[in-house]
């Protein structure tokens, strides 16, 4: 059973719920409430104008499970991806829209409410595949066996006999209601805690829906710090996980299960007895039970599982459960050919006992015939002897009407003779007549075989002339085709020759300005060596100018000489230094504008060197 069988199922729950009428039809507002919270709990984007979409030619009056269908078939479960949704989000949706209305519980209840869902959910994964949905007695049987099983308890078949007999279960099977109903009776868990009803009903839920074939507490060694921790491990068909306890709260990881998997036995050591190991592909785990039975049972389970993934099997009690139902078909098909052996049988009893009324009634009609016969017989010799005179006197006149008749026979007999002979010409003719037709059909077979042959021929050259002109037509394009890309890469070659010449000629242009700009520079440095030589040399003569005479000191000159000499004034020599320091400024722009431009030359020469190679 896939997952839109299961889907299906508890989602037909549903909508018979909102069939209030039950007249097979919903109407559009509760449906769109079905379909919106079925979009949310099976993780689809929401698409509120479909169903609008797919009945906009039927506004009026509800939509029966027919016209729903194909609405939820296209836009619901056709989108639905296995593993993102928690199934058991979708079975909550659809209890708890059937069971408003359907599950009402009447006196002292047994089961609480959770139970009950579980219970639902169970019966929707034994339930045959047709609707109504219904379970067979013998699935009831097996659920409640797993049942008691959990709960340690053996199973009351005279009150399930009792139940099975009663009114109110079909003749095809057990319906969901009656089911819960025959549950929270009380009779089959009488004298059982409720507690305890609650915990097998768990166990056998997580087992059988949720696909846990094992689970329990063992020991495990670790990877790393090699050290033994006891984890809740819980085993299904695909993977083993392991959990901090029993709560499962706490995920600390899981093993995946494959054909590759296999576990093997290991002697107890480290203090650890009944010890296993599980081995995959990349790792080795080592695990301890607490006795021998519980390892035998932990090792039958994950054989068991590796067996599934080999299988292609995703479940076990689904395989189970197809398993008894072919074992039912193999029962019904046993009992049916018992049933028409017995049939055949009986008829051929009837047959018998008719036949042998039919046998009485021939001997007495045998012994009738008889008498009839004796005088039958008797009249039959007196009519003889009359017969015998009247033939002897025949005989006189057939020996008479012989003889003319002899020789009326030896006339025809002569006729006959020449007849045979114009006869035997005739066929002798029609033989060569044939066989010159025979010679003239094989003379026209073989001259329309040569016709076909010669036509086959022809078409064949006019294939192959054809073939060879689109050949030659595609050689003259490939040739022109060639030419043209010939062309162009030549093209191409030129203005690229004329692109390397031309970025040459800038390279040479370049290299020639940046030459003058070196030549301008090492001019521009002599200047500046020059000018700074210069305001040296003029500060050391306004040093001397500005040092006063003191008395008594000689003058080199004579007195002509004294009366043409002046001393320079502070202004002046102060006016004469500051035309110095500006004629030093603009020297030093020149210069440090002629290092610019060399700079930039330099630039301007090495993009140029990078670009043209």
């Amino acid at each position: 059973m896939d997952l839109r069988s299961e889907l299906l199922k508890s989602i037909w729950y549903a909508f018979t719920a909102l069939d209030v009428e039950k007249s097979g039809k919903v109407s559009k507002s509760q449906l769109k409430v079905l379909s919106h919270n079925l979009y949310t709990v099976l993780c689809i984007p929401h698409d509120p104008a479909a169903l609008e979409e797919h009945f906009r030619d039927d506004d009026d009056g509800p939509v029966s499970s027919q016209g729903y269908m194909p609405y939820l078939n296209k836009y619901i479960l056709d989108k639905v991806v296995e593993g993102t949704f928690i199934k058991e989000n979708v079975d909550e949706l659809c209890w708890t829209l059937t069971a408003k209305k359907n599950y009402r519980p009447e006196g002292k209840c047994v089961l609480p409410g959770k139970d009950a869902f579980r219970l639902w959910c169970l019966f929707i994964f034994l339930s045959e595949d047709r609707y109504p949905l219904v379970m067979v007695p013998d699935e009831v049987e097996y659920l409640l066996k797993k049942l008691c099983m959990a709960m340690s308890v053996e199973l009351n078949c005279v009150e399930l006999e009792d139940f099975i007999s009663q009114d109110s279960v079909q003749q095809n099977g057990f319906i969901v209601w009656a089911f819960l109903e025959m549950m929270n009776s009380g009779k089959l868990t009488r004298g059982i805690a409720k507690e305890t009803i609650s915990m097998a009903i768990e166990e056998v839920y997580r087992e059988i829906v949720g696909d846990v074939l094992k689970e329990g507490y063992l020991w495990k060694k670790g990877q790393l710090r090699r050290n033994w921790i006891e984890r809740w491990f819980t085993l299904q068909p695909s993977t083993l996980i392991y959990f901090t306890s029993e709560d499962r709260k706490d995920r600390k990881g899981n093993i995946q299960l494959d054909g590759n998997c296999c576990v093997e036995v290991l002697p107890d050591r480290d203090g650890k007895r009944c010890m296993f190991c599980l081995k995959t592909l990349s790792k080795t785990y080592e695990l301890s039970a607490s006795d021998t039975k519980q390892r035998q049972e932990w090792t039958t389970a994950i054989q068991t599982a590796i067996r599934l993934q080999v299988e292609g099997k995703t479940s076990l009690h689904k395989d189970l459960k197809q398993k008894r139902r072919e074992q039912r078909e193999q029962r019904e098909k046993r009992r049916e050919a018992k049933e028409q052996e017995l049939q055949r049988l009986r008829a051929l009893q009837e047959e018998r006992e008719r036949k042998m009324a039919e046998l009485e009634l021939l001997k007495e009609a045998q012994r009738q015939a008889q008498a009839l016969l004796e005088q039958d017989e008797l009249r039959r010799r007196q009519q003889h002897e009359q017969l015998q005179q009247a033939l002897e006197i025949q005989l006189k006149e057939a020996e008479e009407a012989r003889a003319s008749m002899q020789a009326e026979m030896a006339l025809k007999e002569a006729e006959a003779e020449r007849q045979r002979k114009r006869i035997k010409e005739l066929e002798a003719m029609q033989q060569r007549l044939e066989e010159a037709l025979q010679q003239e059909i094989k003379a026209r077979q073989d001259e329309e075989a040569f016709r076909y042959a010669q036509a086959r021929l022809l078409a064949e050259e006019e294939e192959k002339m054809k073939a060879l002109m689109s050949l030659r037509e595609e050689q003259e394009e490939y040739i022109q085709r060639a030419q043209r890309e010939k062309q162009e890469l030549k093209q191409e070659m030129e203005s690229k020759s004329r692109s390397l010449e031309e970025a040459q000629m800038q390279l040479e242009e370049v290299r020639a300005n940046r030459h003058r700009v070196d030549q301008d520079v090492v001019a521009a440095q002599r200047k500046l060596r020059q000018a700074s030589t210069n305001v040296k040399h003029w500060n050391v003569q306004m040093n001397r100018l500005m040092h006063p005479i003191g008395p008594g000191e000689k003058r080199p000159s004579g007195s002509g000489s004294f009366s043409s000499f002046r001393v320079p004034s502070q202004k002046d020599s102060g006016l004469r230094l500051r035309q110095k320091s500006d004629e030093q400024d603009e020297e030093s722009k020149e210069n440090v504008e002629s290092r610019g431009g060399c700079e930039s030359d330099k630039r301007l020469s090495t993009n140029g060197d990078m670009e043209i190679p």
